[in-house]
């Protein structure tokens, strides 16, 4: 039995009680139909019970589930059994940040849309480690540290062979402030113009010019699932990281996305954007 289920294992029992319930049937009934008890269902969608791929299917065959693409999808989320990078920093970090690095180890493509900061996957070494010392609730140093090495690892999913798709749309605000001094601003500023180069990466801006915009002020994660029910937001903020998933959530931040995508800058004219940035510096 886990203790402390990760993120992606609440998010497979979690859509499996959405599945339950769809078909009307109680966590009692789903288990008389499968020869369990009542606390086997209730452990498996905690996400406190690991559950098989062909219990999965069973599952979806008593709930009556037409979606054969989104049983697959649940099916592929039982099987990560070793142990992701993340598992070493468990000690030091907040579950939240494992979770958020797991969620984006599995998704298809990740898209963020920030207002008054650079994406932590677009940050260099220099500017997270001034972002940290900054940090309202004063870290230590070891655990800058911590921190710093997690937020560089969570960038390898834009390195490796099959990097992640990965969208960032970047207000000119973020773009101006001088984190860390003109120097390291100058570094970070020609390191989003590298990354831009960069194979499944498409970095875009949103002008001063604009105004108001949908969203404005938040810096929002979308992390898009292998079927678009398991799409998940996530939103950065003061308190710490917020998960949403649900229908409705996933439905008004899609619609966020394509409102700000008529407002943005195209790629070519956002690397216009970041030049004159630089030579302002």
């Amino acid at each position: 039995m886990r203790t402390n289920p990760t993120g992606r294992q609440l998010r497979l029992g979690a859509e499996l009680r959405k599945l339950r319930e769809r078909a009307g049937l109680t966590s009692t009934e789903a288990g008389q139909l499968l020869g369990v008890k009542q606390n086997q269902i209730s452990n498996m969608e905690s996400g406190r019970m690991g559950v098989s791929p062909d219990r999965v299917r069973l599952l979806a065959c008593h709930y009556e589930c037409p979606d054969k693409v989104l049983v697959e999808a649940l099916t592929g989320m039982t099987n990560d059994r070793k142990r992701g990078w993340w598992e070493e920093y468990r000690e030091f970090l907040p579950s939240p940040l494992l979770d958020l690095a797991e969620l984006e180890q599995h998704a298809k493509s990740l898209h963020d849309t920030v207002t008054a900061r650079i994406p932590g996957l677009l940050q260099t070494h220099d500017h997270a480690r001034e972002i940290f010392r900054q940090a309202v609730t004063e870290l230590t140093p070891p655990e800058i540290e911590y921190r710093l090495s997690f937020r560089i690892k969570r960038q390898n999913l834009l390195y490796r062979d099959d990097p992640t798709p990965y969208e960032a749309v970047i207000h000119e605000a973020a773009l101006r402030m001088k984190v860390g001094g003109p120097s390291v601003a100058r570094q970070q500023l020609q390191h989003l113009l590298d990354m831009s180069d960069r194979e499944r990466i498409t970095l875009r801006a949103i002008t001063f010019d604009v105004g108001a915009y949908p969203g404005s002020g938040q810096s929002i994660h979308y992390a898009h699932g292998p079927v678009s029910q398991l799409d998940t937001v996530y939103l950065d903020q003061s308190h710490g990281l917020a998960f949403l998933d649900a229908d409705a959530q996933l439905h008004k931040y899609r619609t966020l996305f394509d409102r700000v995508e008529t407002i943005a800058l195209s790629p070519e004219k956002t690397r216009d954007l970041i030049h004159h940035v630089m030579r302002e510096l």
